[in-house]
């Protein structure tokens, strides 16, 4: 599956900007830029790690076409392994694109994939597979936190864990393989209580992994939070407050939100995507009936509700109503208008929402922010987020194989109980085994890593 071609791709976002990066990569890396690069000597004779000044030429006619600087790395003390030659132009399409052009004539490169780069780097044994997912978080971090956490998995902390674990498992299936060949040594009791004490330890281990799921998981993705109420109780404003920008528009008249709008925030380190929704209310208007549907299908898939009450006014009918929708989410009550009248009496709301957090703001006053803060802190961190262990597991697909290797550990545990013979236990650990190796790639397939780098973008 390793790949022997060279291949390049831009590295930096498309558009203007201060300079643009061409990467190459591959066995022919340094020779193709050679043929197209002029400067006092060739490329291939400059040592390692090291940046020149000079020219990109057009080999037909020999004609310069971008001034440039150009990085060298040879494998494999580079990000894929391999000799790796950064072009830097200006930034700006047509500069890029004259480049790419006269790179890509040579028959010998050709233009990389999405996360190729990063697939080279996995596939040339430099990182694993749970760090190759952690670039990716890295490139889509929105808070300082999610970044952090993907910044150690990237340089292998998890990966060392899931190491461990593995290690754990090795030993057990050494014990089974040395009882099956040399059944004469075996004591059975003794082999049982090995492997109940085994994995009873690995267990413990992927538990404690598992209990930082949730929060890792809310760390990478973002709290699905929707903010409800009936029409003109502040919810546009509240969405503006959060992401301190006119995001949605404020008017006195019912119904000025006809669509969910979704924006992303970080409040005290944790990541929000805002649903506004429009207000819940019966109504003849065809556009704004379609956006109350929307609205209640956001409610339905979001996993915080900040439903928005007026202090200024009774509660209503159409409050109660929605007040019931909510039910068995989790939610917080956002009491706004405080700077306003006291016409509210929070004890009608509290049998709705008997474990809700209540919080009282002022959207005009921008007060109250940070007891939002810590009412959602609360909520879905216990208060506060660890300041210094940052060993989340936040993929999926990582939290599914550790759940799938703790049910086979699981099974030769009862399996040893029932007296099934200790060959069909080592199955039930082999298992547990591939499923942690399947994690760092291992036992991944070609069509698991094809889809996980397909996900990346070009040029990384």
């Amino acid at each position: 599956m390793i790949e022997h071609d060279t291949i390049a791709a831009v590295a930096t976002a498309v558009g203007e900007g201060g300079i643009s990066i061409i990467r190459v990569s591959g066995p022919q890396a340094i020779q193709a830029v050679d043929h197209i690069f002029k400067f006092k000597q060739k490329l291939s004779e400059v040592d390692t790690h090291t940046i020149h000044y000079g020219f990109i030429i057009d080999p037909k006619t020999n004609e310069k076409i971008e001034e440039v600087m150009v990085s060298l790395m040879r494998g494999p003390r580079s990000f894929t392994a391999e000799d790796v030659v950064e072009i830097n132009t200006h930034g700006g399409v047509i500069a890029v694109k004259n480049v790419m052009d006269v790179l890509l004539q040579q028959e010998d490169i050709r233009i990389a994939e999405p996360g190729e780069f990063t697939k080279r780097a996995f596939l040339n044994g430099r990182i694993d597979l749970m760090q190759a997912e952690a670039v990716i978080d890295l490139i889509r971090s929105k808070s300082d936190r999610a970044f952090a956490v993907a910044r150690k998995q990237a340089d292998g902390v998890l990966s060392k864990k899931i190491k461990d674990l593995r290690q754990f498992v090795i030993e057990l299936l050494a014990h089974i393989e040395v009882n099956i060949d040399y059944p004469e040594h075996d004591v059975e009791e003794m082999t049982s209580a090995y492997i109940r004490e085994q994995c009873d330890k690995t267990i413990t281990e992927i538990d404690k992994l598992l209990k930082t799921a949730n929060e890792g998981k809310i760390l990478r993705e973002g709290i699905l939070t929707a903010i409800v109420g009936r029409p003109n109780v502040g919810k546009s404003s509240l969405l503006n407050t959060l992401t301190q920008e006119n995001r949605a528009i404020v008017t006195d008249i019912p119904g000025t939100t006809r669509d969910v709008i979704e924006q992303f925030v970080t409040l005290n380190g944790i990541p929000l995507r805002l649903l506004d929704t429009a207000g819940i209310r019966e109504t003849t208007d065809v556009v704004e009936r379609i956006g109350v549907e929307r609205s209640k299908s956001a409610i339905t898939d979001a996993d915080l509700v900040l439903f928005v009450l007026n202090n200024n006014e009774p509660l209503t009918d159409e409050d109660k109503q929605l007040l019931e929708t909510v039910k068995g989410k989790s939610v917080i009550v956002i009491v706004n208008k405080m700077d306003l009248e006291n016409n509210l009496n929070l004890e009608e709301v509290k049998p709705f929402l008997l474990n809700a957090s209540i919080v009282k703001m002022s959207m005009v006053r921008q007060e109250g922010l940070d007891q939002l803060e810590q009412a959602i802190s609360e909520l879905f961190f216990e208060g506060k987020l660890e300041g210094n262990d940052l060993t989340y597991v936040s993929n999926v697909r990582h939290i599914s194989l550790l759940k799938k290797a703790k049910q086979s550990l699981h099974d030769a545990i009862e399996a040893t109980y029932m007296g099934i013979p200790i060959d069909v236990i080592q199955i039930d650990a082999r298992s547990a085994w591939e499923s942690l190796g399947e994690i760092l790639g291992d036992q991944a397939g070609d069509s698991l890593i094809d889809q996980i780098f397909s996900q990346f973008c070009l040029g990384k």
